[in-house]
């Protein structure tokens, strides 16, 4: 009975500090090597090559997607390919979202005159 209580907390554990990898992993992203990817790997065929989305695929940067929902890309539905650990490692995924991160936020509408109320 203590055995199967300490495994379920052992596994337990195990899955918090897996879901905390992927977050931390995201904190140290290199937005350089992110953009290289971003555009080695076609993404930006469907989302622009600022990320700024396309007729293909949603607007991903600036603060477009959380670091948890590009995973995504691992088993995507539709008609996007699947971009597994063996095309994309999780360091790579890190990079792309930290590319994404440092997209510069495009300036409001309010400030462009011919849109400006």
């Amino acid at each position: 009975m203590c055995f199967v209580i300490f495994a379920s907390f052992v596994v337990s554990l195990g899955a918090q500090n897996a879901a905390a990898r992927p977050a931390a992993a995201a904190a140290t992203g290199r937005p350089d090597v992110g953009r290289t990817i971003f555009m080695k790997n076609g993404c930006f065929q469907c989302h622009g090559a600022e990320a700024q989305g396309g007729a293909a695929g949603p607007r991903l940067g600036p603060a477009g997607v959380s670091f948890a929902r590009l995973s995504y890309v691992r088993k995507p539905t539709g008609e996007m390919p699947p971009y597994t650990t063996k095309v994309l490692s999780d360091r790579d995924l890190a990079d792309i979202y930290a590319f994404l991160e440092s997209l510069p936020k495009p300036a409001p509408a309010s400030s462009i005159p011919l849109l400006a109320p």
